[in-house]
């Protein structure tokens, strides 16, 4: 647990770092631990040192260790697939879906969500190099599908999420991600009232956070390997 508190503490150190360089206020970047396929204790333990947002990409698992760490105030994130047969149980537990890639699935996350929670956060998933593996629309795609999403109860669009194709070199990181912080700033130009950009992972995360990130993504330099 011991390893899990210092690797949470060199992380934040690197997302200042790193905020600072780009001349960005401290705190403008949230960390958000992915901890999918790791016990509830590491969550616990990742917790016990202030981590508050945790990501899942697998709804079954994700159930389950909400239900075992009901005592805590994790903000829950969904950064899986979404099919239609999961939007009940994400619109009723979590606080964030980061894969919208559908109006259909945006409408029945909105329509799900129950009454009296405030409107669950999504973000629009981009597909940036149009890679067959990866969800996710075109950029070209993105303002009609925001403007879909703005009308809709029961969320609130807040931003883009993207995997970029991977990169070694930081300034082809930087560019990629350029596109979707251009793309971000066109949809708030429309007036659409959104403000997060949702990218970066550990190997590309420096460059993420100097085109604009306002959320980084990191699982296993937190936890160690999945098994």
């Amino acid at each position: 647990m011991q390893d899990i508190e210092n690797n949470l503490a060199r992380i934040q150190a690197q997302i200042d770092s790193a905020t600072s360089d780009a001349g960005r206020a401290a705190g403008s970047v949230l960390l958000l631990a992915v901890s999918k396929k790791k016990p509830v204790d590491d969550i616990r333990a990742a917790y016990a040192v202030g981590q508050r947002d945790f990501g899942e990409n697998y709804l079954q698992e994700a159930l389950q260790k909400m239900d075992a760490l009901a005592d805590l105030d994790i903000r829950w994130h969904f950064i899986g697939a979404i099919q239609s047969n999961k939007t009940r149980d994400i619109a009723a537990r979590f606080d964030w879906a980061h894969c919208i890639d559908r109006a259909k699935i945006a409408r029945r996350l909105g329509s799900q969500r129950p009454a009296g929670m405030a409107p669950l956060n999504v973000c629009i998933q981009v597909n940036l190099d149009d890679e067959a593996s990866k969800a996710g629309v075109t950029l070209a795609a993105v303002p009609a599908l925001a403007a879909e999403i703005v009308g809709l109860e029961g969320v609130r669009l807040r931003g883009l999420m993207t995997i970029p194709a991977p990169r070694s070199d930081i300034g082809e990181q930087r560019a990629s991600f350029a596109r979707l912080a251009q793309a971000l700033a066109e949809l708030r130009q429309q007036g659409i009232d959104c403000d997060t950009l949702s990218m970066g992972m550990t190997g590309d995360m420096s460059a993420a956070i100097a085109e604009g990130s306002t959320l980084v993504r990191i699982g296993t330099a937190i936890f160690g390997e999945r098994l």
